[in-house]
Formats: C-alpha cells, sequence, structure tokens
C-alpha cells in the first residue's frame, strides 16, 4: 500500500532546471541592456552583497523593490541565516508570463488530490494508495 505522499510526489510538476546563471552571464545581460560595462555590473552587483551583508549584520532587513526582501534571522544554536521573501510584483510578473522551460509531469497542473489517486492507482494497481 502506498502512502498518499509519495503518489503526490511521483506526480507533482517539477520544473526541470537548465544552467545555473552566473555572475558574468547576469552581468553581461544586464550590460547589454545598459550603459553599464559587464565589470561594472559585477561591481555593482558585488556590492549589494556587501550591503545585504552590512545591514543583515546589524539586524536589518534589506528591501531591494522588484526583487525581494532579505531578512536576517538566527536559530536556537545561535547561527544566522537570511530568510528571501520575493517579491509580490515578481512572483505576479513571473506567473504572468510565458515559461519556456521543461517541466516534468506538466499534464499534472491543475489535477486535484482525488484525480493524482485515481492515476496513481490505474497505473500502479499492485501498489494502491492508502487513502
Amino acid at each position: 500500500m502506498a502512502l498518499l505522499v509519495s503518489a503526490l510526489n511521483f506526480y507533482r510538476p517539477q520544473i526541470e532546471y537548465g544552467e545555473t546563471a552566473g555572475w558574468r552571464t547576469v552581468a553581461e545581460l544586464l550590460s547589454a541592456r545598459s550603459a553599464f560595462s559587464t565589470s561594472d555590473v559585477i561591481g555593482v552587483l558585488t556590492g549589494l552583497q556587501d550591503a545585504v551583508l552590512h545591514f543583515n549584520l546589524r539586524g536589518r532587513g534589506v528591501k531591494l523593490e522588484g526583487l525581494g526582501t532579505y531578512l536576517p534571522n538566527i536559530n536556537y544554536s545561535g547561527k544566522l541565516d537570511v530568510a528571501y521573501r520575493l517579491d509580490r510584483r515578481l512572483r505576479r510578473d513571473l506567473n504572468a508570463g510565458e515559461f519556456t522551460g521543461r517541466i516534468r509531469n506538466r499534464r499534472s497542473i491543475g489535477m486535484t488530490t482525488a484525480e493524482v489517486i485515481a492515476r496513481w492507482n490505474t497505473e500502479h494497481p499492485d501498489d494502491p494508495v492508502v487513502d
């Protein structure tokens, strides 16, 4: 008997990630869209990283309009981390645009839990989901 979580994880839509765009690639794109050189953009991005660290180490969040907010946090052992909250407009625009990447299990988008269970049970008759 399969667990529901196993079926949901098996069929859930997943983005098939391409190569991550690094500093240089991002800087080249921004440079091509502005009057700044690639090295200027890399300098600004490095400065931005320093600024987030500076303010977060002082207990202050950093809100970058259009990108998101970086908030310092701490756990019980005293280890510091940064929580990132995506800007609402960026999230809205991301979902309003036409995604051109690859999605595994694309046909599962919009399926209800009951539909996932039915699909699993049809495709795995020897291991049905226990509801």
